[in-house]
């Protein structure tokens, strides 16, 4: 199913603003390792938001999640603050790794693979 126009706008606010709230609690760096937004989904009801992390040399993803989880009444409340103006319900945050990165690193691998055999 298509994304609706309000969909992408609710998105686009959540994700401006969580990049914003995460580089102020420091949660943008994590055990040497940085963590930003990738991208933000909205559950057509507005009532879900989906926020997927980018994790780039993080050594252990999900402790990673979990530390962020452990703070996401914080996080809600700060988003709620920001956001109050434009939604008239606060949607419930759910974390979530994003893996393009390690797709594309793989690719990058098979395709190197496949021009070394070629070249011999």
């Amino acid at each position: 199913m298509q994304e609706s126009k309000r969909q992408k706008q609710v998105a686009g606010v959540i994700q401006e603003e969580m990049n914003d709230i995460f580089l102020r609690m420091g949660l943008n760096m994590v055990n040497g390792g940085m963590v930003s937004i990738s991208s933000v989904k909205v559950t057509p009801d507005l009532l879900e938001a989906r926020i997927y992390l980018s994790l780039f040399q993080v050594k252990d993803a999900e402790v990673v999640i979990k530390r962020i989880e452990e703070r996401k009444g914080e996080l809600k409340k700060e988003l709620g603050l920001r956001v109050k103006q434009q939604l008239r319900r606060m949607p419930e945050l759910r974390f979530f790794k994003d893996d393009t990165l390690d797709h594309v690193f793989k690719m990058e691998e098979i395709f190197k693979k496949i021009n070394e055999e070629r070249k011999s």
